[in-house]
C-alpha cells in the first residue's frame, strides 16, 4: 500500500493523491445495528503516536516493542468492534518506529477488512500521515497533504467513501484529520483547505481526528469547521479529556447533522499519548 499516484499541485499549496485500498486476508463481520436493527455506525479516532504509545519518542523503542504497543491498540479495536476508525501520526515503513506499515499490522490484528493511508510526510525511509481502516470497503479514497508550514512537519488528512449494508441509500465520507499543533493560523487555513476539498464531496460526512485544538480556544477553529459543513459533535463543552499531559480534549468526532450520535465515549485505555475516542452514530 505504499504506492500513491500523485497529482501535480501548485508548489507551496496542498497537494491531494489517490492513496490505495487495500483489502486484508480476514472474514468480515456484520456492521452494527442499534436495540431495534436499525443501522448505527461506530466510528473511532486514535492517534497511533507511531507505535510509541505513551513513549518519549519512537526511534527509542526496539521493534518488538512497537509491536506489543500496536497489539494493545488491536485489542482495543477487537474490544470496541468499530465499523470505521480513524488513525493519526500513522506510520509506513520507517526507520524509526520499526520499518514496518502500522496501519497494515494494526487492521489485520483486529480483523478491520480494508484499509488506506495517506502519506503526508515522505523523507528517506520515513513516511507517515492519517489513515483509515474499516469493516465497510472504502471508495472514492483522497489523501490531501496540507501547504507547507515550516518549522512543523507537514499534516493534511484522508477521506473515503462508506455505505452500510442496510442503508444502500445513504453514503457517507470519513475523514480522518491531523491538524498543527503549534500556531492557530495555520490550523485555520487548514480547515479552510478541508472545507473547500469536502464540500465538492455531495454526501453525509463524518469528520474525525486530532484537531489540536478544543472548542473553547479563542482561534474558533472547531467552530469554523462545524458551522462551514453543518457538523455536530458530542457536548462540545463538555470537560473531556483525549490527551491526558495537556488535560484536554484535542481528538473529536464530527457528524452531519442528520446523524443522530447516539454514543460517545472516551476510552480508557493507555495505548498511546492520545485516548481514543467512540462513537455511534444512527442513520437517517
Amino acid at each position: 500500500m505504499a504506492r500513491v499516484r500523485r497529482s501535480l499541485p501548485p508548489r507551496n499549496g496542498p497537494q491531494r493523491a489517490i492513496p490505495d485500498v487495500a483489502r486484508c486476508a480476514v472474514s468480515a463481520q456484520r456492521p452494527s445495528a442499534d436495540e431495534h436493527g436499525r443501522p448505527l455506525l461506530r466510528v473511532m479516532t486514535l492517534n497511533l503516536a507511531h507505535g510509541r504509545s505513551t513513549g518519549f519518542h519512537q526511534a527509542l523503542k526496539l521493534k518488538r516493542t512497537i509491536r506489543r504497543n500496536l497489539n494493545a491498540v488491536a485489542d482495543v479495536l477487537r474490544r470496541e468492534r468499530p465499523d470505521v476508525v480513524a488513525f493519526q501520526e500513522a506510520d509506513g515503513p520507517s526507520f524509526w518506529s520499526g520499518g514496518f506499515d502500522h496501519v497494515e499490522f494494526v487492521a489485520e490484528a483486529a480483523g478491520l477488512e480494508w484499509r488506506l493511508r495517506g502519506q503526508h510526510v515522505v523523507a528517506p525511509r520515513m513516511q507517515y500521515g492519517t489513515a483509515i481502516a474499516a469493516r465497510l470497503p472504502l471508495e472514492e479514497p483522497l489523501s490531501v497533504t496540507f501547504a507547507p508550514s515550516p518549522p512543523t512537519f507537514s499534516k493534511g488528512f484522508v477521506v473515503s467513501t462508506v455505505t452500510h449494508p442496510t442503508a444502500p441509500d445513504c453514503p457517507i465520507d470519513i475523514v480522518s484529520v491531523h491538524l498543527d499543533f503549534a500556531r492557530a493560523a495555520i490550523r485555520r487555513r487548514q480547515i479552510e483547505t478541508l472545507v473547500e476539498e469536502l464540500r465538492g464531496r455531495d454526501r453525509l460526512r463524518v469528520v474525525v481526528g486530532d484537531f489540536n485544538t478544543s472548542w473553547g480556544a479563542r482561534e474558533k477553529t472547531l467552530r469554523r469547521l462545524a458551522d462551514a459543513l453543518g457538523l455536530r459533535c458530542h457536548e462540545p463543552e463538555a470537560p473531556l479529556v483525549t490527551f491526558p499531559f495537556h488535560k484536554a480534549r484535542l481528538d473529536w468526532i464530527f457528524a452531519s447533522r442528520a446523524l443522530d450520535i447516539v454514543e460517545h465515549r472516551v476510552l480508557p485505555d493507555v495505548v498511546s499519548d492520545h485516548r481514543g475516542v467512540l462513537a455511534g452514530l444512527r442513520l437517517p
